[in-house]
């Protein structure tokens, strides 16, 4: 590629010109006065009141400031809630657990006939079936024997 002026393609520029000189030859073949190339102005610089948009953005940053700090505060709040939460759901279960155990206590055969013979019960002797189809009896039923405890209720 060469640089050089006659090698140069015209521009755009160069031809309206051409084409502005021809047009402005009269009849006489005078030649008007050449105007001035136009060119574009860069556009005007476009000031806008910066004062209230900077006071806008602190205003914006300052609330998520203190956002955040809000939303931290409810966290840290819930944290110790929950903490206590925990503490207490820890110590019923424990309670639950001594309930079942006193439960369980209870249950066992030698607790359950102390206390039948404290509230006056007595072992029952052999028992006596009622066949429900047609109402036979199996077996022959006595009434229990036996003395109540001393320290029963009926006494």
């Amino acid at each position: 590629m060469s640089n050089s002026n006659a090698a140069r393609a015209p521009r755009d520029d160069d031809r309206r010109l051409d084409r502005g000189r021809a047009e402005g030859r009269g009849e006489t073949g005078r030649s008007t006065p050449e105007r001035p190339k136009l060119r574009l102005a860069p556009p005007m610089p476009v000031s806008g009141p910066r004062v209230p948009f900077v006071v806008m953005i602190v205003v914006l940053v300052m609330a998520g400031v203190v956002g955040i700090l809000a939303l931290n505060q409810k966290i840290n709040e819930n944290a110790f809630k929950l903490d206590k939460l925990r503490a207490e759901q820890a110590q019923l279960d424990r309670q639950e657990q001594d309930l079942n155990q006193q439960i369980a206590a209870k249950e066992a055969p030698g607790n359950l006939a102390a206390q039948a013979r404290k509230l006056g019960l007595v072992p029952a002797g052999a028992p006596a079936f009622i066949r429900l189809p047609d109402g036979r009896i199996v077996g022959v039923p006595q009434p229990a024997n036996g003395e109540p405890a001393i320290t029963s209720q009926g006494g």
